[in-house]
């Protein structure tokens, strides 16, 4: 059919080869009007009229919807600080006669750590002593007299303020003298130990820090704009990087001032006691100012944007293969890490068009 369909265009082409260009445009539109009525003959008697391509049925990946707890979480980083982290210093000036702490050394509330060189002192105490004997002799021959109505009321009062005199004298010595001890301010372990034996110290110039491991605590501070979320009680999930550990704890203490300068509030947790940790020890920490038990919750990627609002696109299916795509409109609650709540709109149950939803329309049939 189709040589003979040639043959009869190649014919007229020859047989028009000596008109003019309008008589060959008149048998051209003549031939193409014969030639498509014979093409949609043919078409009919193959397949029944004009061929209708099948539409093509888009693949996507769909997520069932499942009730999940939901936790919103204000992000910041603390560090591990000890409730007794203190300097261990003297109370007078004076080079130290003896360091008896090392590092790591556990010591105990009021323990002699180190002391003074006291010669100075010790000599001007053996001489006051001695002064005190001549003193207490006097007063006790003068007292003697003074009860037997000899001698003036004035020489016994002398005497006895002599004697009071260097008695005070000697107790202040003895004080100052205690000075020269350096104890323990607090239960706990000795860290940095800055000076050596020999070495001179005076009042505020440490001489070594205790750490009290036993009672720990977690400090942070928070935005201004959570001053209203965060509350004592609240649950806190902390992470030491260094540790590559995370536990659960509460806030145990909340700051009522703002500072002015960073516009930030203090929170503190409570923190178990454990030989891993170590004071100023950084730690991330993520207190929940928001949960639903019972919520549904989606990848935030997956709403969209429309004239009539933000929606989300699910499947009603079919068959075990195919299923038809419906927008179906949703209201957002809060949001955290790419995730976010859903307040009305789905339910459990809902399959979700979680892969290849950019290229689907609503209504239209998809397999998965």
């Amino acid at each position: 059919m189709k040589y003979i369909l040639y043959l009869s265009i190649a014919l007229f082409i020859v047989a028009c080869g000596g008109k003019s260009p309008e008589a060959k445009l008149a048998a051209l539109k003549t031939q193409k009007e014969t030639i498509e009525t014979q093409i949609a003959d043919l078409e009919k008697q193959i397949g029944g009229g004009t061929t209708v391509k099948a539409p093509k049925v888009r693949t996507v990946g769909l997520t069932e919807l499942k009730i999940e707890a939901f936790k919103h979480f204000i992000d910041l980083q603390g560090k591990v600080d000890a409730d007794e982290s203190v300097m261990a210093t003297s109370k007078m000036p004076g080079a130290l006669r003896r360091v008896l702490v090392k590092n790591g050394d556990q010591v105990r509330q009021g323990q002699l750590i180190a002391e003074i060189d006291d010669a100075v002192m010790s000599k001007s105490m053996a001489e006051l002593e001695g002064q005190l004997k001549v003193a207490e002799d006097i007063f006790n021959r003068q007292k003697s007299l003074w009860d037997q109505k000899i001698g003036t009321e004035v020489q016994y009062i002398q005497a006895k303020n002599g004697k009071e005199s260097l008695e005070r004298s000697i107790s202040t010595m003895r004080e100052q003298m205690g000075m020269t001890r350096i104890y323990a301010p607090t239960n706990g372990t000795v860290d940095m130990v800055m000076l050596k034996q020999g070495q001179a110290i005076a009042p505020g110039v440490p001489l070594c820090s205790i750490v009290n491991l036993s009672k720990l605590k977690i400090k942070g501070a928070v935005t201004e704009s959570y001053a209203a979320k965060v509350k004592k009680g609240d649950k806190v999930q902390v992470f030491f990087p260094d540790l590559n550990k995370e536990i659960t704890t509460v806030v145990t203490y909340v700051a009522k001032t703002i500072n002015p300068t960073t516009r930030t509030f203090d929170v503190e947790c409570a923190l178990p006691a454990g030989a891993d940790y170590r004071a100023n020890q950084v730690a991330v920490m993520k207190i929940v100012d928001y949960q639903n038990a019972n919520a549904i919750s989606v990848p935030v990627n997956l709403i969209q944007m429309g004239t009539d609002g933000q929606y989300v696109l699910v499947a009603e299916k079919n068959s075990e293969k195919q299923a038809t795509a419906k927008k179906v409109m949703v209201k957002q609650g809060s949001n955290y890490n790419g995730q976010v709540e859903i307040l009305s709109g789905l339910k459990k149950g809902d399959w979700v068009i979680s892969t290849g939803f950019q290229d689907v329309n609503n209504g239209e049939v998809i397999a998965f």
